[in-house]
Order: structure tokens, then sequence, then C-alpha cells
């Protein structure tokens, strides 16, 4: 080692790109050599591009396009490829973030050489391991050498796993590097709002595309007429920029999509960030945009049965409903009665640089 640490960062998903682009930005201020391994796990490449250039990052250094695969079959391809690009580039240590495969392969791949292994977002847990994401944060965890929480709740997780604590780091969560940089200069230039016909705080937001909810077409059903509902309610739009495969189920299941409800195309993040920014509501299954709108001041409610982000539901900014559609209705119907004054848990923007210098402590001691 040198005593400037070299980073690989190995991302694939857009929440990933968006999580992962403060540490990039860190590595350039700091001038530390790093190369960025896109898996392509996402399924639009061109959008994919599109979040590279509104999060100011260069194109990725290495581009797998590995695509959509069953789960064993994506993940093993990703590690075969993943780990020659290790052994040329010997990066000091190797960031991966969240719960994804490409957050798997990359930590199978990295703990298998002579590097350290990061893992950014450690310590979150649903407790449902019915959830491939959850298989996937666990096996992260435990084969990581930095373990990157965001919460002191995740590193009581991580204590109560017996994970030591000289490899746990309480940084904040990069998401809020990301947001506090990129939310004026969405509402700067973002025109979403313009082109969807909508005025600021009339509408809500739905995000839906996990496969317990899209894979099944009562809950999926259910999900769709419980926003319905709260739109009729309230005489309100509500926005939904649809995945792909959550398309596909819907014309497979031929579900039927209230009339409050508009489906619209994938948005680009700076689209996504105004559009949640001015949000009456929003309705999601995704815990990146559980944390986005927690630190927007976005009133959030979670179509799910358990959340890793219960920091979320302790200060008031989310709640938690399931999928059955009276529930949906009248939890989001509630979370409106609440004053939007909530303190943010995920830390204030300097989670890139707190994660950085715990790596660059351990370089500096080795080579002291």
């Amino acid at each position: 080692m040198t005593s400037t640490p070299s980073i690989a960062v190995v991302l694939g998903t857009r929440p990933e790109i968006i999580k992962c682009a403060p540490i990039v930005h860190e590595c350039e201020r700091r001038d530390y050599p790093y190369a960025v391994v896109h898996t392509g796990q996402h399924y639009s490449d061109e959008l994919d591009s599109v979040f590279f250039e509104e999060l100011d990052l260069p194109e990725p250094d290495y581009d797998l396009g590995v695509g959509s695969r069953p789960h064993g079959r994506q993940t093993g391809t990703l590690i075969a490829q993943i780990e020659p690009i290790l052994e040329d580039e010997r990066p000091d240590a190797v960031l991966v973030q969240g719960d994804t495969n490409s957050a798997l392969a990359g930590s199978i791949a990295a703990c298998k050489l002579d590097t350290q292994l990061g893992h950014v977002e450690a310590g979150l847990r649903s407790f449902d391991r019915d959830m491939p994401e959850e298989l996937n944060r666990i096996l992260a965890d435990h084969a990581s050498d930095y373990l990157f929480a965001p919460t002191t709740e995740s590193e009581r997780l991580l204590q109560n796993e017996g994970i030591p604590d000289e490899r746990i780091h309480v940084t904040g969560n990069t998401v809020v590097d990301a947001v506090q940089r990129h939310a004026d200069i969405a509402a700067e230039e973002s025109d979403v709002l313009d082109e969807l016909g909508i005025s600021g705080f009339r509408y809500a937001v739905l995000t839906a595309h996990r496969a317990e909810n899209v894979d099944d077409p009562d809950r999926f059903q259910s999900i769709l007429d419980g926003v319905g509902r709260f739109a009729a309610d309230r005489g309100v739009r509500c926005i939904y920029p649809v995945h792909p495969r959550a398309e596909k189920r819907i014309a497979e299941f031929d579900l039927s999509v209230p009339e409050g409800i508009e489906l619209v195309d994938a948005l680009s993040y700076l689209d996504f960030l105004r559009l949640e920014d001015e949000a009456l509501v929003v309705f999601t299954d995704s815990g990146g945009v559980q944390e986005e709108t927690c630190i927007l001041g976005t009133r959030c409610v979670t179509v799910r049965d358990s959340t890793e982000r219960p920091e979320t539901l302790s200060v008031g900014a989310n709640i938690l409903v399931g999928t059955d559609a009276e529930d949906i209705a009248s939890g989001a119907a509630e979370m409106l009665d609440r004053p939007v004054d909530w303190a943010c848990p995920f830390g204030n923007g300097t989670a890139a640089a707190n994660i950085l210098d715990a790596v660059s402590a351990d370089v500096l001691a080795e080579v002291a």
C-alpha cells in the first residue's frame, strides 16, 4: 500500500449510482486513484448514462452489461467478471453498496483476493429472509472488513450479530450527501412538473417494483386500489414512474389501474428528485425512496410488510401499511395529519468523507 489508498467501486443499479456518486466525488477531491465497475444490472443502459451525467460522474472504467438474469446465474456471472478486474487493478479497498446482486458479487470477488472490502450502508435489516435483498446484505456485511453503518441503529444490529466493533464505522448515509448536492439543482433545472401538468403539493407519487409486490397479482392490484382510493378521496393525481417489470406484470395479470393513477416512463434522477420534493405524499416499496423523502421533508407511505429503514418510522416521516387497500388509503390520510418537522436520522451529508477517512486511516497505519 501507498499512503494514498486506491479504491474500486462496484455498482450496478440506479440507487447504487446515486449513493456511490458522493464517494467518487470525494475520491476526486482528495486525488485518490479509483476505478468504477458498472455491472449493468439495471434494465436501461440509456437511462443509466443519464444518471452518470446528471450526477457529474465520469463514464465507468468497466461496463459489464450483465443485464437481467435469474439471481444465481446473474451473481455467478458477475463474480467471474469482477474477479479479473480486481486482480488487474489491485485496489487497496473495494467498496460495494446496499443489497443487490452486484453488491453480493463484488463482495465475494473481493473477499477471495488480497484486498479490503467495505460495505456502504451496512447493518440494514428487514428481518424478512424471503427477500433476496436481505440475504445479500447479510452476506456482504459478514464478508466485509469495513462496515459503514448509516446510523447507530444499524451499528447495534451488526453488534448483535457478533461483528467486532473495530470493523464498524457509523458514517451517515451517502444518500444525504447526494440529495443535498442535487436538490437545488433539480428545483432549478427540472421541468418535470410542467411536463406532467401538475403543480407542487397537489399530486401524489407511487413507486412499486419489488418482486414480492409486483409478481403477486393480488398484492399488486391491492396496492393500485389503495393508492387510487386515496387519489380519488383527495382529488389529486398520482404519478407512477413505472418500472418495465411492473408494467409487464400489469399487462400480464390484466390489472385495473384506477383513473387517478397516471403511468409514466422511468424518470431521470433530477426529475424524480423534483417529483419527490414537491409531492403531497409518496407511496413506495423502495428503501431509497423512504430515505430520500425523509431527507426532503416529504411524507412517505411504505407498501410493504417490513422495512430495513426503521429510523424513518421512528422520526415520523414514514408509515408502514402493508398492501391492504384500505390500510394504504387510511395510512396516507394519517400521514397528512402529521407535521413535517422531523430531523433527518441519516447524518449531515459527510458520509463519503467519513468512509474515505476510515479507509485512509488503515492505509496510513500500515505504511507507518
